[in-house]
């Protein structure tokens, strides 16, 4: 189990460098270990013919050029995936061959214009490229680097034949990740990381918990009845989750506290008093998604980021997800200064 603070948090990537390029592209991981970050996270869905593949979500209209491409538009239909009914296009109706031709987006144009200039030059990736690309830049750099593993949907993968905890833990032990003291694997449904931890994979399991609702596994298994992430954060709520898993990740109001109120709350203590470690998403720069106390200006231009992203890190967090990998290495290094 790794110790329960940091000295000093890690700047985790969030789907590479967002901020600057299509998330989970070739181009945003490399980007995102040039600008410093410690580690990526990738979020992982599978195809048809169980490949895993670096998608935010399993369905990829927003993300890839799918949309455009007229031999698989037969494949455009609507599912359920976790209570939320979704039409378009969908990893697992793709064998990897299919899906290997289609090429990356950026999932928010408007907000970020230089990032769609690179639309349509990258291709999908899968987890076994993201791994050689870490392996790659943590030679050039001459220190570790890490992949921070997010599985998604694993009730639903499950439900279809495709159980990603087999699927993951394979391809860890193929590619040579399972055991590296780098890899983190996150998931918002507890389940899948208790059986790739059942499967042999030593790794940091990671409990993703959001502001509101509850866990697919747990409403798939006790429906209404399911206990709720807030649940899952009072006292209570966390001593459950000691020995399940190593650490808890959450929304960032879930550290910054009220949006008007100064300060932050009290969760990064709670949970490290438990030998927990703590992280928080997503840090970004634009107004837009900022707290509102540090917005300044258009929705779309950079706000006080440097404030909200110290005030995050001032918590003694174990780590942030960023856009911006740069911004947060400066907002990090700048709190490491002060404290001499």
């Amino acid at each position: 189990m790794p110790s329960a603070s940091r000295a000093t948090p890690l700047i985790i990537g969030h789907r590479g460098a967002p901020g600057y390029r299509p998330e989970h592209s070739r181009s945003s991981y490399e980007l995102a270990f040039a600008l410093g970050a410690d580690s990526v996270e990738p979020d992982v869905v599978a195809t048809k013919d169980g490949v895993l593949v670096l998608r935010h979500e399993n369905e990829i209209s927003g993300t890839t050029d799918v949309a455009d491409r007229p031999e698989f538009a037969h494949l455009r239909t609507t599912k359920t995936v976790d209570d939320a009914e979704l039409t378009g296009w969908f990893t697992e109706d793709f064998t990897w061959e299919e899906l290997s031709t289609l090429t990356v987006r950026e999932r928010i144009p408007g907000v970020r214009p230089s990032s769609a200039s690179f639309d349509g030059t990258q291709g999908v990736l899968r987890l076994s490229d993201l791994a050689e690309v870490v392996d790659a830049a943590a030679e050039q750099q001459g220190r570790p680097l890490g992949m921070t593993v997010e599985i998604k949907h694993a009730t639903y993968f499950e439900g279809l034949g495709l159980p990603l905890d087999e699927l993951v833990a394979a391809e860890l032990s193929r590619i040579g990740w399972n055991g590296r003291s780098e890899l983190v694997v996150e998931s918002f449904e507890k389940t899948v990381l208790v059986g790739l931890a059942a499967r042999g994979v030593s790794a940091e399991f990671v409990y993703l918990v959001e502001r509101s609702g509850a866990a697919a596994d747990l409403v798939a298994r006790d429906g209404g009845a399911a206990t709720t992430y807030a649940a899952e954060l009072t006292d209570a709520g966390l001593d459950a989750l000691v020995g399940v898993v190593h650490g808890v990740s959450v929304d960032k109001p879930l550290v910054l506290g009220d949006d008007d109120a100064a300060g932050t709350t009290d969760l990064v203590d709670r949970l490290h008093a438990r030998g927990l470690t703590a992280y928080a998403w997503t840090l970004r720069a634009e107004n837009r998604f900022l707290a509102p106390r540090f917005r300044r200006g258009a929705a779309d231009a950079f706000g006080d980021w440097q404030s909200e992203f110290q005030a995050v890190l001032g918590t003694g967090i174990d780590g942030v997800f960023v856009d911006h990998t740069d911004l947060g290495v400066a907002a990090r290094d700048a709190l490491v200064d002060r404290r001499g």
